[in-house]
């Protein structure tokens, strides 16, 4: 009967077995920082933003176009002179011109306008880094820990795989028992009933271990999304030994969220200065060079042919405008205002993540030390127990209520390390650090 469940378990082991070669975590976030498709998708409009930088596109250089057009009148004309009685008709009479030449337009001075389009631009470059940055930590923040709870899963599995263990142990002993008579029936049900639970347990946790990795297979944008994603790592380490006041003073230098509302900022006064450019004069140049050609029938020439250079210097300054521009600066001013604050919002709510995160990593690290110390107290207590059960001084319920208790213990331990590389794996990514991960 032993031998049946043993069957069915060696057809439901791991698929891991078929994986390819284990991938370290450098590995999964060099191969997902390489082939992601959020990624991808804004790494080209950050090259967008980019090809946006110049100083054409800012209106510094003049246009210039060539021109030209070709026009034809065919027609009736007839005049009159009443008071002479003098008529002149004109049948099918067909004028025509052609102009053709080099025009430029060139605005020399807006009120600084140019200038200030000119630094918007930066300042969207810039942001358009910044934005490359941020989905970046995000990602590789999201990869880690799938990366981490693939760990998880798997030593899960583990623990799985040792109870299953013994709970086979357990029935090839109580069957043993059972056959030289020194067992009951009652205490063999038990035993396959336990055996039958722990193997439910153990098919149920291939599953999450196989989710967890197309998971992981997802991020990296696997060609495969359903291959076995084997990993290297086999326990979940963690930095016992991160300073509050250090990552703070990176959390304020360089989150990428505070970074953004700084550029926000500075957009935003270029907004002002740009509604106060229309409180000065603008300079603009015109200048052509062009070739006019008409041939007109009934005249007393009848082609005509003009050549040569045309410039004109324009200077204004708009005066009134429905106080239209008043209502433009005083717009921009209460937008520069509301993104200070918005600043100050965000200021507030990154503290409040980072204290709550910090809380939570130090208690998770005091938790990993107690469920550690009570792991290898679960240990030993149940080897003492496995003995004493071998003995018979020790009933079946009594030794599978201990077995519990190792396995609870074991999973807490787990999940506790796991907790604490998730705060681990956040206070780097806000304080800006996360990508200290691709150097480990």
């Amino acid at each position: 009967m032993i031998r049946k469940y043993v069957l069915l378990l060696l057809i439901l082991l791991p698929f891991r077995l078929f994986s390819q070669e284990p991938m370290r975590m450098r590995q999964c976030l060099e191969l997902g920082l390489e082939r992601n498709f959020d990624i991808r998708m804004v790494r080209n409009e950050q090259r967008i933003s980019d090809n946006n930088y110049t100083i054409g596109n800012a209106g510094f250089l003049p246009t210039i176009d060539l021109s030209g057009d070709y026009s034809g009148k065919l027609g009736n004309n007839i005049q009159e002179n009443t008071s002479e009685a003098v008529r002149l008709e004109t049948h099918d009479k067909f004028d025509q011109t052609l102009n053709a030449g080099i025009y430029i337009n060139w605005t020399i001075f807006n009120g600084m306008l140019v200038q200030v389009n000119y630094k918007q631009l930066e300042m969207f470059q810039q942001m358009g880094a910044l934005n490359t940055r941020l989905t970046i930590e995000n990602f590789m923040a999201n990869i880690l820990s799938e990366y981490f709870n693939c760990i998880q899963q798997n030593i899960r599995l583990e623990n799985l795989k040792t109870t299953l263990r013994l709970s086979k142990d357990r029935l090839r002993i109580v069957e043993e028992r059972y056959i030289i008579g020194a067992g009951s029936g009652l205490e063999l049900q038990q035993a396959k009933v336990d055996f039958n639970a722990d193997s439910s347990l153990f098919m149920q946790q291939q599953e999450n271990l196989f989710a967890s990795q197309i998971k992981l297979n997802e991020l990296i944008a696997a060609d495969n999304i359903e291959q076995i994603l084997s990993i290297k790592d086999s326990t979940i380490t963690i930095d016992k030994f991160l300073d509050r006041e250090t990552i703070w003073q990176h959390v304020l230098r360089s989150n990428t969220f505070l970074l953004l509302s700084d550029k926000n900022i500075k957009i935003s006064q270029l907004d002002l200065k740009s509604a106060k450019s229309e409180n000065y004069p603008y300079l603009r140049l015109s200048a052509s060079y062009a070739y006019d050609y008409n041939k007109l029938e009934q005249v007393v020439y009848d082609r005509q042919q003009n050549w040569g250079l045309n410039y004109s210097v324009t200077m204004g300054i708009k005066l009134f405008d429905g106080m239209n521009r008043s209502l433009r600066q005083k717009n921009a001013q209460i937008e520069l205002e509301n993104k200070k604050l918005d600043k100050e919002k965000l200021e507030a709510e990154i503290k409040s993540d980072f204290a709550n995160t910090w809380m939570r990593y130090n208690n998770n690290l005091e938790r990993t030390n107690l469920e550690t110390v009570n792991v290898k107290l679960a240990r030993e207590t149940y080897q003492a127990a496995s003995n004493r059960y071998l003995l018979g001084d020790l009933s079946g319920i009594e030794l599978r209520e201990i077995q519990t208790s190792l396995l609870n213990a074991e999973e807490r331990l787990v999940e506790t390390l796991y907790n604490t590389k998730l705060c681990e794996i956040l206070l780097m990514q806000i304080s800006g650090q996360i990508t200290r991960y691709l150097n480990e």
